[in-house]
């Protein structure tokens, strides 16, 4: 308890207050605010005052039993500010989490920096997945490629500012930026979403420019709640999800029994799945 306000804080959060962690080439990450620590968890899910129990151990077996059994609205009790910059390509695919509140930097009634991001390396477009990146390629065509991104950014940019002192409205002289310009956001939301989008945008399979953002928020969360964090990993992040036949084929396979794929019934994409999971 700070000896400056009656309300819980965290020192090592408190410490890193208004502080960029950078991210890509231009973003960052700032806390703002927060509100609630692990204790507010368990006081939550006790429905008391004060602190909970007096040792750290019985709040952190509650804590992971609320994480196993999916009990939510305790992580609820929690809530943090951040401060982000980032593209406005992965700013739309953010703002698809909807629990959050949100306010952006307006284009309409600002001028926008000659900021854009320019990714290190470029790759193919995935063989399996419509959504995700493959192999990289040659440095020849990388360089063309990023070379093309840069140019095009500054061109359009050029043209912006030409609009603008033209007089056009920036509402439409904006319009031209292309997708890998820098926007800003407030963004807060409770500690439950939270872990929801982090499970989901801090997957290996996520794509990288919003990845790194969630690697960065995450170890926030650590400094933040560390014991909901361990409970997180141990339950979510790291964790696996398995379907009433996948858990019917691992207990044949710990009896020995041999199991195809064609006897289970189970597609081939979610047999690979389950095959990768047990290491096979």
């Amino acid at each position: 308890m700070n000896e400056t306000t009656k309300r819980t804080t965290v020192k090592e959060i408190d410490d890193i207050l208004y502080e960029e962690h950078k991210v890509l080439d231009h973003g960052f990450v700032r806390v703002i605010d927060y509100m609630g620590s692990d204790s507010a968890i368990v006081q939550a899910a006790r429905v008391s005052y004060g602190k909970g129990t007096k040792q750290i151990n019985q709040d952190e077996a509650l804590i992971k039993y609320l994480m196993r059994h999916h009990h939510t609205t305790p992580f609820e009790m929690c809530e943090i500010k951040f401060h982000v910059k980032l593209p406005i390509f992965i700013a739309r695919q953010w703002i698809r989490h909807r629990t959050a509140n949100v306010n952006e930097y307006s284009g309409r009634y600002s001028i926008l920096d000659n900021e854009f991001y320019i990714p290190e390396q470029v790759a193919k477009q995935s063989d399996n997945n419509k959504q995700g990146s493959g192999e990289a390629f040659d440095s020849s065509t990388s360089k063309e490629i990023i070379d093309s991104l840069i140019n095009d950014s500054n061109l359009v940019y050029s043209h912006y500012e030409k609009f603008i002192e033209q007089g056009l409205a920036r509402e439409i002289a904006r319009t031209n930026l292309t997708l890998n310009y820098y926007t800003q956001f407030y963004w807060k939301i409770d500690l439950h979403n939270l872990l929801h989008f982090l499970r989901l945008r801090a997957d290996q399979h996520a794509q990288y420019e919003i990845r790194v953002y969630a690697e960065v928020m995450l170890d926030i969360v650590k400094k933040w709640v560390p014991l909901a964090y361990n409970a997180f990993i141990e339950y979510s992040l790291k964790s696996a999800c398995i379907s009433k036949t996948g858990l019917e084929i691992i207990r044949k396979l710990i009896k020995g029994e041999n199991v195809t794929r064609e006897e289970s019934g189970m597609g081939k994409r979610e047999w690979n799945e389950l095959m990768s999971i047990l290491g096979k």
